[in-house]
């Protein structure tokens, strides 16, 4: 199977140059050079003009001279060989060009063809395997009675599976990494829509929450966000100053590619068909449910795309994930007038929690384990960061995140907060996946406000984070990522990333280990009684 895998990532990247490729010691300039295209035979032709150059050339080239006879060897070589060039970028052009464009007409239509059947299988494969391995984590040990978060223990498993084989096998680890990029890209893109299902079923979830009872979670959402930032921030800061080890570079991250016109088209259509079917039949995919999960699927992806590419001046009010909850909210709204069946109905068939039933939300949370899963890839990419700062990270997070959830307990009790909307909020600074895990530990818990008070952590973390620091003092980049990461959790490291990539490889590296962290301790039966008894 890892063999397997290693094929397929290899028959991807690898575009060898033809073997006859020479250069000439009095060859005209380099920047008119051109190379056959890969697995191609050099073309012919015929016309006078050709033939008299080839002739030419032919005649002003000593006998003899090849390209090892005309080019320097050894560094010292290359530059010179480079030096000589009249247009560098238009060499280095030349010789991108047929990887670059293969496929749109230069090298036959094969030649992008079979790149892109291999890409799409490689990611339905590799993003197939993070997807049933976590179906099947959950599955055993929901058997065995295991409370721990599967996910998790999951996430460890590949991760030691990755530092063995480094150490035993370095070429394999990183065909194996290659081989899982196309999933950990996919998840990277996608990941706000899986925070998306709880806001949209908001409305019924609060609908038994008093309105004292909300502006208390808001007040401590917005004060803890601030003190858990500079809890944080300060105890990296502090630890920096003790350790005293320099900043080195980070492994580059991988960025998710932009969303295509023809995605925007397709998602369009798949909602305008598939809601003309479910007014028309309600029950045409067996229920309501499954009859409206594709146009309540596809009205979230397209908010979510729109929000995506507005302005960023409109971003800080109207956030992505907004925008994405507000489709879905309008589409169930539209839905419910028109079928008759009222605006409710819709939303409870959005988020159904019924596996042999489920619904457009049921289908985005699903996603949530192979979140945790993913998280295995960018901590092992990032080793050699966590390694030098493991003083700062680790102490950082241990710190903030204990200090966020007894924090969290201590204001809900002094507010007067109802104790379980108290435990409700808890892992208010942990990302989705991994919140619902650890609220799962207690008993009455409603895991709707759970999620909706984490995706409000991060909005706020998102529009205010930088300000803060700011206003903090807090400008060394490990304590700017770590404090980032630690208080508003993925939608903070995003909107961070954005303008300060240097911090990008700690909030990821913080994000991750954040939840890791607070699901650890609060598998502690002592930590959860102390938790529950200071609630109240």
């Amino acid at each position: 199977m890892a063999a397997a895998m290693i094929g397929i990532s290899a028959l991807r990247s690898l575009h060898p140059l033809p073997p006859t490729f020479s250069v000439s010691a009095t060859a005209p300039p380099l920047a008119t050079l051109r190379l056959p295209l890969p697995l191609q035979q050099p073309r012919s032709c015929t016309s006078p003009r050709c033939r008299c150059r080839r002739h030419s050339l032919a005649h002003s080239t000593p006998r003899g001279a090849t390209a090892a006879s005309s080019v320097p060897s050894g560094a010292a070589g290359s530059a010179a060989f480079m030096a000589s060039a009249p247009d560098n970028a238009a060499l280095r052009h030349r010789l991108i060009a047929p990887k670059a464009t293969a496929g749109t007409g230069d090298g036959g239509a094969s030649g992008g063809l079979l790149p892109s059947i291999l890409g799409i299988a490689q990611l339905a494969v590799s993003l197939g395997l993070v997807l049933a391995t976590d179906k099947y984590l959950k599955q055993a040990f929901v058997a065995a009675s295991i409370k721990f978060p599967s996910a998790l223990f999951g996430m460890f498993c590949i991760f030691s599976v990755l530092v063995v084989l480094d150490l035993a096998a370095p070429a394999l680890a990183k065909g194996f990494m290659d081989f899982f990029e196309p999933a950990t890209l996919f998840i990277q893109r996608w990941l706000p829509l899986f925070y998306v299902p709880s806001l949209v079923v908001l409305p019924l979830a609060v609908r038994d929450v008093p309105a004292a009872a909300g502006l208390k979670i808001c007040l401590i959402t917005f004060a803890g966000w601030l003190a858990s930032l500079t809890v944080a921030g300060y105890t990296a800061l502090t630890v920096r100053k003790i350790v005293k080890t320099e900043l080195i570079a980070a492994e580059p991250m991988g960025k998710p590619s932009p969303f295509a016109t023809w995605e925007f088209w397709a998602w369009g259509a798949v909602f305008v068909a598939s809601f003309a079917t479910a007014i028309v039949n309600p029950t045409a995919l067996g229920t309501t449910a499954r009859t409206c999960l594709p146009f309540m699927l596809a009205s979230t992806v397209l908010g979510y795309m729109v929000g995506s590419g507005l302005p960023s001046g409109i971003k800080t009010v109207l956030h992505p994930i907004i925008s994405c909850a507000l489709s879905a909210n309008f589409s169930a709204v539209a839905y419910g007038y028109l079928s008759g069946s009222g605006m409710d109905a819709a939303l409870g068939d959005y988020l159904t929690k019924v596996p042999s039933n489920p619904g457009a939300g049921d289908v985005l949370m699903g996603f949530l384990g192979s979140v945790i899963l993913s998280f295995a890839f960018s901590m092992f990419k990032q080793r050699k960061l966590v390694k030098r700062h493991a003083a700062e990270i680790f102490t950082s997070i241990a710190v903030a995140s204990t200090f966020s959830l007894y924090s969290t307990a201590i204001l809900g009790r002094l507010i007067g907060l109802e104790p379980t909307l108290t435990i409700s909020i808890l892992p208010r600074c942990i990302t989705v996946a991994l919140a619902l895990s650890i609220v799962s530990f207690f008993e009455g818990a409603n895991t709707s406000v759970t999620a909706a008070v984490v995706v409000l952590t991060g909005l706020i973390g998102a529009n205010f984070v930088q300000a803060a620091m700011d206003k903090l003092g807090l400008n060394d980049p490990i304590a700017r990522g770590i404090g980032t990461a630690s208080s508003a959790h993925g939608l903070g490291t995003a909107a961070l990333s954005a303008k300060e990539p240097e911090a990008l490889p700690f909030c990821a590296i913080a994000y991750a280990l954040t939840g890791i962290f607070g699901s650890l301790i609060c598998s502690s039966s002592a930590v959860r009684q102390s938790l529950v008894f200071i609630a109240g």
